[in-house]
């Protein structure tokens, strides 16, 4: 009989395992991500925080990412140390940057000081989530490829789906529990000490996950030598990067990813204040509608990247979410719809969205890019996308300050302002409507170039 070998990956125990083991670190990740999202009305009664500088600390999430090119260096040492040596950093400045923004928070020191026209507090709380930008976004490029490197050829697209489901479980307990952690334990810098505390745990995590991955490197290197094809593919050259920049497909993938996920994530950032003041609903439960969103996703990414590794169809998923996305914006912007059951429906299909572009756009990324430029690749498209969710945030702010003042409100005994989201509302259905143009490009260039996105990704 003839003897059959396999490597690690080919286990679907073991690649299932490694996969939890991975997404429960993100879930931690994104849990600090929104944590502060619907703490906003707090920030501003305990904190004297205005929109404006809420805004700028909403903003530092990709200071360093943008300014300082971080993914991409990010990227290239994925892609030149591998997965364990990038894993393993990228958790540790999570820690770290986690540890100054409490800090910044919780501490008094920083009480009536003042930089670069904002209060100190608000800067260095601003300079500690940037660091943990760093980190987070770092880990996510490397999750992505590690996903690849268990998953190609195999459940792709739906581990990919369950990966950014845990995760988004992260966004759901800090759209939930961030209210209810900081009235428990008295104080709006609470729920960041429990993201520590957990961050740590997915740390600890992760380090253990590269025994795992060191083991598939291993399994890998044997099955070639037994197999007689040990011909190593090509390493990543620095010059790759201009390869990419010159594939049209990365570019139409980049830009619909900073579109989509800047009419998102910043709508999230504003979602509690949104509900309150356009809805009316009470700041104690405003924050358990936007957290149905995440919710959903929980349910429907897997659902959806299964149906894409099994159906295909991949640029028309991605044309379906944008043009659910613009479907929710635009209704949020008509000032008459204010009922809160407008509320939850709108909320649920945005859901629906969201589920939709991820579950397809990230596992369309290997079919468009070659394995070994994949970190790079990934590293850049996080990069483009952190220019909105920097640049976003900071102008929802401003233009709410500027331009959506109506009055102002009692929030316990303390009075502070109330704003008319339409304008808001208008510049996220806009970028609604660039994403669906770019969706359409994608869609037209895997015609041309038979990348194979309408294909399904399990290979028979």
């Amino acid at each position: 009989m003839e003897e059959i070998r396999r490597t690690l990956r080919d286990s679907k125990g073991a690649r299932w395992f490694a996969l939890a083991v991975i997404s429960f670190t993100m879930l931690c990740g994104y849990y600090l991500t929104d944590v502060m999202a619907p703490l906003k009305p707090l920030l501003e009664k305990e904190l004297a925080w205005s929109s404006s500088e809420y805004g700028f600390f909403t903003s530092a999430y990709g200071w360093f990412n943008v300014f300082l090119l971080m993914l991409i260096f990010g990227g290239i040492i994925l892609d030149k140390m591998g997965v364990r040596f990038t894993g393993r950093m990228a958790t540790i400045i999570m820690v770290i940057g986690t540890s100054i923004k409490y800090w910044a928070i919780s501490t008094h020191s920083l009480d009536g000081l003042h930089f670069l026209g904002m209060k100190a507090q608000v800067v260095v709380a601003g300079l500690g989530f940037a660091t943990f930008g760093v980190g987070v976004e770092v880990a996510g490029i490397t999750v992505s490829k590690i996903i690849v490197k268990w998953f190609k050829g195999k459940e792709m697209a739906l581990a990919m789906g369950l990966e950014m489901a845990t995760a988004r479980i992260g966004t759901t307990l800090a759209m939930a529990t961030s209210i209810p952690i900081a009235e428990a334990l008295h104080g709006v810098s609470k729920p960041v000490l429990v993201c520590l505390i957990m961050l740590v745990i997915g740390m600890i995590a992760f380090f253990l996950y590269t025994i795992m991955d060191k083991k598939l490197d291993e399994s890998v290197a044997e099955e070639m030598v037994r197999s007689g094809n040990t011909v190593d593919e090509e390493a990543f050259r620095v010059s790759d990067i201009w390869v990419i920049l010159r594939n049209r497909g990365w570019w139409y993938i980049a830009i619909l990813c900073v579109l989509f996920y800047s009419a998102v994530f910043p709508f999230l950032k504003y979602a509690t204040d949104l509900m309150v003041n356009k809805f009316g609903i009470d700041e104690k439960l405003a924050g358990n509608i936007p957290a149905m969103l995440p919710l959903g996703t929980i349910l429907l990414t897997p659902f959806f990247g299964n149906l894409y590794d099994r159906k295909g169809k991949g640029a028309s998923i991605m044309i379906l979410g944008a043009l659910l996305l613009i479907f929710v914006h635009a209704l949020y912007a008509i000032p008459g719809l204010s009922a809160t059951p407008v509320a939850i429906g709108l909320i649920v299909i945005l859901g629906v969205a969201f589920s939709l572009v991820p579950s397809a756009m990230w596992p369309s990324v290997p079919k468009i890019i070659p394995e070994r430029q994949l970190g790079t690749a990934y590293g850049m498209i996080f990069l483009v996308q952190n220019i909105g969710l920097s640049l976003v945030p900071l102008l929802i702010g401003w233009v709410l300050d500027r331009f959506c003042i109506t009055g102002t409100r009692v929030l316990g005994g303390v009075e502070i302002p109330s704003y008319n989201y339409t304008l808001p509302m208008a510049i996220f259905t806009s970028l609604g409507l660039l994403a669906l143009l770019f969706a359409f490009l994608l869609k037209k260039e895997d015609r041309k170039k038979g990348y194979g996105l309408e294909l399904p990704n399990i290979r028979k």
